[in-house]
């Protein structure tokens, strides 16, 4: 959104999005309200994904890997599972997940953290400031 505030921006974006309700009034009035709104905010969509571009996700944290997303998805089966099927053994289950997956995440970051500790040291020892104050910083 912030992007709107430039002006050569916000031009484009209006003249985008109005190319594309142009095409919409040609449509028919006994069309489906449904299919019309569907219209409507696929043409927004689009012109705010052209003219504006797509949000830049933040990346995720060093320690997390493939193995901590085989973990979420792990929870999220479990999760599902007890959505659909709300009795107490499926309620057992979920909790254990949730542990083990908040203890996996606890060993990940610790185990990130000490390297990264072990790596100031020895950047200390070799009196590497530049890259120890990096590390400090991060």
């Amino acid at each position: 959104m912030r992007k709107l505030n430039e002006p050569d921006v916000r031009e484009h974006y209006q003249i985008k999005i109005t190319n594309r309700f142009a095409a919409l009034e040609n449509l028919k009035d006994d069309e489906d309200v449904n299919r019309t709104w569907e219209n409507s905010k696929e043409n927004i969509q689009t012109a705010s994904k052209e003219s504006l571009g797509l949000h830049e996700l933040k990346e995720n944290k060093p320690w997390f890997d493939e193995e901590c997303l085989g973990v979420l998805d792990q929870r999220k089966r479990a999760k599902l599972q007890w959505i659909q099927d709300p009795s107490q053994s499926n309620a057992d289950i979920l909790n254990n997940v949730r542990r083990e997956v908040s203890t996996h995440f606890r060993k990940k970051k610790k185990a990130y953290l000490t390297a990264k500790i072990e790596e100031l040291e020895t950047n200390s020892k070799i009196q590497n400031i530049r890259d120890l104050y990096r590390g400090i910083n991060e």
